[in-house]
């Protein structure tokens, strides 16, 4: 299954959040580290949808020239 940018995105606030709250410096690398993480999944899980609907786009276009030829 698929994760959404907003789903990533939601993770990485909670990890902020508990980073935030943490009052021992290792759960709070832990946390900060998660949250890391949890961005560049959700920067990656955007680039892909990006690609998907541009990929899309190129294929609906071909359909539409190749309806009219």
């Amino acid at each position: 299954m698929s994760q959404t940018y907003e789903f990533y995105s939601a993770r990485a606030s909670e990890a902020a959040a508990e980073a935030k709250k943490a009052t021992l410096d290792n759960v709070r690398q832990r946390a900060l580290r998660s949250e890391a993480t949890w961005l560049g999944l959700a920067k990656q899980a955007r680039a892909v949808a990006k690609r998907r609907e541009k990929i899309e786009l190129e294929k609906a276009a071909e359909r539409e020239a190749a309806a009219s030829s």
